[in-house]
């Protein structure tokens, strides 16, 4: 696909490249792949998640995939992951930046992770659970959510926020 929309833009000179489609090349991911893994594996030791929780970030690849990738990494020897899951690994990368630009120690920043939050992305939920259910949109939610804590965009919850409660199954009506 990205050499179908690459060919696109080549033939219209017209049309302006959105953003340059080589980092989904193979070379490219293969040159980041065991770095990101290893970077991942040590935020992962730091926010002290379980196996399951580490594979629901990753999408959650087989057992014997995880734990090849995890290897290879430490042997600093090349592989190649696919783009859904360097795309987890920049979103969980994003998190801990952010953490580390909003806490003043990494205590503090695994506190937050582990503890319930009223925004109302989070609905009274840990920001871990919705990091770990396995999701893409997730983490990068959570990711959105500390960038514009960074830039000084997010607010307490409000009234209306704190005493919200999540809609259930009987409140939705499909017509």
């Amino acid at each position: 696909m990205a050499q179908a929309l690459q060919r696109h833009y080549d033939v219209d000179p017209e049309v302006r490249r959105p953003f340059d489609y080589s980092r989904f090349e193979p070379s490219v991911r293969r040159r980041l792949s065991a770095p990101a893994m290893r970077t991942f594996l040590m935020i992962s030791d730091l926010w002290r998640l379980n196996e399951q929780q580490r594979r629901l970030i990753l999408g959650y690849p087989s057992r014997s995939s995880y734990h090849n990738w995890a290897k290879l990494a430490r042997e600093h020897q090349d592989f190649t992951l696919d783009v859904d899951v360097l795309t987890r690994i920049s979103a969980v990368l994003g998190i801990h930046q952010g953490l580390g630009i909003l806490y003043p120690s990494e205590r503090d920043a695994v506190s937050w992770l582990r503890g319930p939050h009223y925004g109302m992305v989070f609905g009274g939920q840990l920001p871990l659970a919705l990091i770990t259910s396995g999701s893409q949109d997730a983490l990068l939610t959570v990711r959105r959510f500390l960038d514009a804590a960074r830039g000084g965009q997010y607010m307490e919850p409000n009234g209306a926020d704190v005493d919200f409660s999540p809609y259930d199954e009987a409140e939705i009506v499909l017509t």
